[in-house]
């Protein structure tokens, strides 16, 4: 493989962390052009030094003089604020790793979209918020879109580019979370550390609530609705409290392919970043006989109804989808700051939802600043529901 050079936005994160582990680990194979970060400028220093960037970027536009001073004598070029991350987003390269959490991650990844080269897909909000918008973009920039997710890498692989009248139903695999099987008594007194204990997966804080939720897995039928040659009706969601198969693609000839892997974001991104050929990594081979069993089961949309509210969201359209999410951040950010109970998150973005279209309507945003008022004017309102 020819070292390919690449971004990555949102290198001090979960993803951008394994990405970078694997850069690491494959120092002939990729070569570092840019690195981005929310606020946590000495990290985002010492990865520009470690992996020789030519450019590092701080989101927090008050901390550029921190960044400036902990990269000076470099030769690092040093931006901050949207207009860096865009900057940085807009320089040439072979891969971009859009690893920017939020709406803060759509203007940067449009940019990276510009490009017409590859873009491995992090940022959710992307396809949730903006999802018509975006893949206009993709397909007017011809750009190679790979997905990050470990659900829809694994659809990605197992599709094949099969045409779509050979595809009978997407099945996405969720683990059900830490409370699969609580009932709605237990979940009425869940706190935010028992709900940052994932049982299979090391991801964010707010992915983790969105998990144990199950938002993320009604988030991510949205994305595969965009990702993927498919209607509403041929999505499905199935648990799977293992996680070893992360989702499958049934076919009209009976036909059923799944992938399968241990329960490690670093396989997803290294196929983002190595396809179509594939690179080592030092995720955990699979031992099926010392697995034994794998087991699924029917998503309750009775004891998480997040699951319902997305798909509600995704046959809607409009919208309601950008506002749901937003909606969310503020829920989930608000349960970990502990104003609002684990059962509170979706019955407060539904509350939001309402509140939010009976002021704007449900109109389908047609520009990227439409989806970004939708989102502020979004948060607004949820913050003072909260305050209220």
């Amino acid at each position: 493989m020819v070292q390919q050079s690449l971004t990555v936005l949102g290198a001090t994160g979960s993803i951008g962390s394994s990405t970078l582990d694997l850069v690491a680990r494959n120092k002939d194979k990729y070569a570092i052009e840019a690195l981005t970060a929310n606020k946590n400028v000495d990290e985002l220093a010492d990865l520009a030094r470690r992996f020789k960037a030519k450019m590092a970027v701080i989101g927090q536009a008050s901390l550029y003089l921190d960044l400036k001073a902990a990269l000076s004598g470099s030769g690092i070029k040093v931006a901050a604020g949207d207009e860096g991350l865009v900057e940085a987003a807009s320089r040439p390269v072979d891969i971009t790793m859009a690893g920017i959490m939020g709406a803060a991650g759509l203007r940067p990844t449009l940019a990276a979209v510009k490009q017409g080269h590859r873009v491995a897909l992090a940022n959710k909000e992307c396809l949730v918020a903006a999802g018509s918008l975006f893949m206009s973009e993709v397909s007017k920039y011809n750009t190679q879109l790979l997905p990050v997710d470990s659900e829809h890498s694994a659809i990605f692989q197992a599709l094949d580019d099969s045409p779509k009248q050979n595809i009978e139903k997407i099945i996405l695999t969720a683990s059900g979370g830490p409370f699969r099987t609580f009932s709605l008594e237990q979940l009425n007194h869940v706190t935010p550390a028992q709900a940052l204990k994932h049982p299979n997966w090391s991801m964010g804080r707010k992915i983790t609530i969105d998990s144990a939720t199950m938002m993320n897995k009604g988030l991510e039928l949205i994305e595969a609705l965009y990702l993927f040659p498919v209607d509403p009706e041929q999505l499905d969601i199935v648990i799977h409290p293992q996680s070893i198969i992360h989702s499958l693609v049934s076919y009209v000839d009976g036909s059923v392919i799944a992938q399968l892997g241990a329960p490690d974001m670093r396989t997803p991104i290294a196929y983002s970043l190595s396809w179509p050929e594939r690179i080592k990594t030092p995720v955990e081979q699979l031992d099926l006989a010392k697995i034994a069993s794998l087991s699924f089961e029917a998503p309750d949309e009775t004891r998480f109804p997040a699951i319902r509210l997305a798909r509600q969201a995704m046959l809607q359209g409009g919208n309601m989808p950008a506002i749901m999410n937003a909606a969310n951040e503020i829920a989930v950010e608000s349960f970990l700051e502990g104003k609002l109970s684990f059962q509170e998150i979706p019955t407060f973005c539904e509350r939001v939802i309402e509140a939010v279209q009976v002021q704007m309507g449900d109109k389908s945003p047609v520009s990227v600043e439409e989806v970004l008022v939708i989102d502020h004017s979004t948060r607004i309102m949820a913050q003072s529901s909260i305050i209220m």
